[in-house]
């Protein structure tokens, strides 16, 4: 069954059960060309993230801290990755553009990079696979943490920003899940981006 079916009315239903005094809010960044259900308004703050590849890139982070649990979107911006590789002091030959080209690696590899620091936490991982949002690839982990919370991630490439969701709920709580789900890509004018596939598997883009 893919889940990302699942409304985002749907999903503020559930997660609302969590607690029913909180506003579950739909939230969208039009600078970051997201939406998700937030519960209440995100404080956000900008980053730096730390590549696989020794490179540094900007990012955001939009967080809710509320009744022991954390939600958070992080964003990371990969779209300058060759300027920003290409000027690095801990560079190799194995850097130059004729080469590896690290930069497309590193962009490429940011998914699967995201997904190992989760799993360094440490904790058991109850879950770990391949997903997707509106065909956009990715990869989900769940984990079972030494206080015994819980953590559910979605992480997602789309159009050269990695995309980091995350809810951590303590011990006995309902299931995050939901909120992995409720991301959505939007494009410059706000519209819901899905796409369909191609006969070669390729991605086609279609707006709602």
């Amino acid at each position: 069954m893919n889940l990302t079916k699942l409304t985002l009315p749907a999903a503020s239903m559930l997660l609302a059960c969590v607690a029913t005094a909180q506003t579950w809010i739909e939230f969208a960044s039009q600078a970051d060309h997201f939406t998700i259900t937030f519960p209440g308004e995100p404080s956000v703050r900008d980053i730096r993230w730390d590549s696989e590849y020794g490179a540094v890139f900007p990012g955001r982070v939009y967080s809710v801290d509320t009744a022991g649990r954390h939600y958070s979107v992080t964003v990371i911006d990969y779209s300058n990755a060759e300027a920003i590789h290409l000027a690095r002091t801990n560079s190799t030959e194995a850097d130059n553009p004729q080469g590896y080209q690290y930069w497309r690696i590193d962009k490429l590899a940011s998914v699967a990079y995201a997904a190992t620091q989760f799993r360094q936490r440490g904790g058991q991982v109850t879950f770990d696979a391949w997903h997707h949002v509106d065909r956009v690839p990715g990869h989900q982990l769940q984990i079972t943490n030494a206080d015994e919370s819980r953590t559910y991630a979605g992480i997602y490439l789309h159009d050269d920003h990695l995309y980091i969701v995350e809810a951590t709920a303590p011990r006995g709580s309902p299931p995050q899940g939901m909120f992995q789900q409720a991301l959505r890509f939007i494009d410059e004018n706000g519209r819901p981006i899905r796409y369909s596939y191609g006969d070669d598997d390729s991605l086609i883009r279609n707006i709602r």
